[in-house]
């Protein structure tokens, strides 16, 4: 018996049992992606970008859902889907620039990479385990795949090199200004204090040595205790009642919608 042959066009831009798919398919997992990318990128030299176009500033956990939307289509779509949506991303980056007069430099787009690829590790082996050896490589391959389509320049082959390369970026890239002091006003407002203290814990458990310092973010912060507790919440079924104690009510269903 014969079977079709599919294509390599046709065929999923992230395999089913990816360990990139079990990471953006875990709302709390997700969440803590952008913990850490929502601290770091508040210190990027470019973060001027997003203020240009008034969108994070305006309402930033908008704009959170908005950004997992892009990349969840892209990870759990077929392979032409998730080339469409990732040609889509960089026509609106191509816009954007269009109407600024000038572009948004290569290392900025990488910046924005690299915090994915890096925070993904990050937030999974801290709420689940340490990532394999392979399961980083796969990381790392699809976000540098994702890049390749945006037709961003300089991007490491390996692993190894994107680690060499993230730590120069990390050390030459990031600066604390008005912007990121606006933007951190802005998720106190969002989130009221004790939600904002909380997301502030959360990235002191998961940032780089330099976004930390700049940031000023606590040292040992309680949240490290409560992860423990937070998985045995989970493994008991009590997921949802956490969820809505920790995250602001008005954003729990699209929250939850995240789960894949």
């Amino acid at each position: 018996m014969s079977y079709p042959v599919v294509s390599k066009s046709a065929a999923p831009f992230v395999q089913p049992d990816s360990i990139v798919r079990r990471i953006w398919g875990d709302a709390d997992v997700i969440l803590l992606v952008f913990a850490g990318s929502a601290a770091e990128f508040a210190l990027n030299r470019a973060v001027d970008w997003l203020f240009f176009t008034g969108k994070l500033p305006a309402d930033p956990i908008a704009r959170l859902f908005s950004t997992v939307r892009y990349a969840q289509e892209i990870v759990f779509a077929p392979g032409p889907k998730a080339r469409q949506a990732i040609s889509r991303m960089g026509s609106i980056h191509k816009g954007v620039e269009q109407k600024r007069g000038y572009q948004i430099p290569d290392w900025a787009y990488r910046d924005v990479l690299y915090m994915l690829i890096d925070y993904s590790v990050r937030a999974y082996e801290r709420l689940h385990r340490p990532l394999t050896s392979a399961e980083k490589d796969e990381v790392f391959s699809t976000f540098r795949e994702v890049g390749a389509g945006m037709h961003v320049p300089d991007l490491p082959t390996t692993y190894a090199d994107w680690q060499a390369d993230r730590q120069i970026h990390l050390n030459r890239d990031l600066v604390r200004s008005e912007y990121t002091d606006r933007l951190f006003r802005r998720y106190r407002e969002q989130l009221g204090s004790w939600r904002y203290d909380l997301l502030r814990q959360a990235q002191a458990l998961l940032v780089p040595e330099q976004v930390s310092q700049l940031l000023d973010l606590p040292k040992k912060p309680l949240l490290t205790y409560s992860m423990g507790l937070y998985k045995v919440f989970n493994a008991v079924g009590l997921r949802s009642v956490v969820q809505r104690i920790l995250l602001p009510t008005a954003y729990l269903d699209q929250i939850r919608a995240l789960d894949q």
